[in-house]
């Protein structure tokens, strides 16, 4: 019959450090397989991880047993036989809550278990005894039935005592080839478990191989696809650097763009200004004629300007030669009015006298 899966998942597994009971320890580098596995034989159930050839995880469920949710992907249960505390960190919160309802499952299937085999055993207990409580009544009557014998026959009590002996080491000897049975279909069952463990190890030996052949085809597919990445942004540096250069350009090709239209709106004021040349050099003869004439005209001016000036020189000469004169003139009529104011005190003298 043999062990059966009936739920597999994946999951990173930790055990708890032995040493400090608080720190997790990674028992797998990645996610292995986790597995609930049914043993028709022993009615029992384990929970088993295989990483490469190793056996990480080989736990016989238990009633007991408490699978803890510590966080929304992360569980946790303890393992007394394995004195060891169990972890198991899922990829998402959905695959955490599966794992934990089956775990819930399978204790309680497992608590079935055991009840039925209590049961079973205290069936077994109670046929048994009252076997026992038979047995000493049949010996009981044989060996009254030996007296009734001894009165005819006049045999020994110590046959009779042999035979309830007899007796009872064949109960026990029939007890214990039971035993030797289900021992020997236990011991049956874990040859054949260490068989199928035994094939799957060898299996993920073979598939380990194949993984790490995989693993290197993949690594020379990453150092290829690496070194063609690194090529690939040497492109993209080139190409940025191509951008910048024609960012450059574009903006420099504008600057000219708005050179060339403030050139052409400079011609075309310059145009303007030519289309007005003739007229302005028309203007420019006019003003040139009428500024020859003011040149003659202040050359005419300038004349007179020096005949004015030779005339006020003789003017000023003349008024020097009139202010001497008027001075000397002065002089004089000061001295006859000197002369008419003696003569008045005189005349005045003379009137008084008189």
């Amino acid at each position: 019959m043999g062990e059966q899966p009936i739920f597999t998942t994946r999951a990173h597994v930790f055990q708890i450090d032995p040493s400090t009971k608080k720190n997790w320890v990674p028992a797998s580098k990645q996610a292995v397989t986790v597995s609930y596995f049914y043993d028709v034989t022993r009615n029992s159930y384990r929970i088993i991880s295989v990483d490469g050839a190793k056996v990480i995880i080989n736990s016989t469920i238990t009633p007991n047993m408490t699978f803890t949710k510590t966080s929304q992907k992360f569980g946790q249960w303890a393992d007394s036989r394995a004195n060891t505390v169990f972890g198991l960190g899922f990829s998402s919160e959905l695959q955490l809550t599966k794992f934990a309802e089956k775990f819930q499952e399978v204790r309680e299937a497992a608590r079935l278990a055991r009840d039925k085999s209590q049961e079973k055993t205290e069936t077994s207990s109670n046929h048994s005894q009252e076997s026992g409580c038979e047995t000493p009544s049949s010996t009981q009557a044989s060996s009254v039935n030996g007296t009734d014998d001894e009165k005819a026959s006049h045999a020994s009590p110590a046959d009779t005592h042999l035979k309830s002996e007899n007796d009872k080491l064949k109960i026990a000897l029939t007890q214990s080839a039971a035993n030797v049975k289900k021992w020997e279909m236990e011991l049956q069952t874990l040859r054949e478990s260490n068989a199928r463990l035994t094939t799957a190890l060898q299996e993920s030996a073979a598939s380990v191989e194949q993984w790490k052949r995989q693993f290197s085809i993949c690594r020379d597919e990453n150092d290829r696809l690496r070194s063609k990445i690194e090529e690939l942004e040497e492109q993209c540096s080139e190409i940025n650097r191509e951008k910048e250069k024609n960012t450059q350009l574009k903006r420099r090709i504008e600057e000219l763009e708005s050179e060339v239209r403030d050139k052409e709106m400079e011609l075309k004021d310059l145009r303007k200004q030519s289309e007005i040349i003739p007229q302005l050099m028309s203007e420019c003869e006019y003003v040139s004629e009428k500024l020859e004439a003011a040149e003659r005209d202040n050359q005419n001016l300038e004349d007179k300007v020096r005949s004015l000036k030779t005339d006020i020189e003789e003017s000023k000469y003349r008024q020097r030669h009139l202010k001497g004169e008027l001075k000397s003139f002065l002089e004089v009529l000061d001295g006859k009015i000197d002369d008419l104011h003696d003569f008045r005190r005189g005349l005045s003298k003379l009137g008084t006298d008189n």
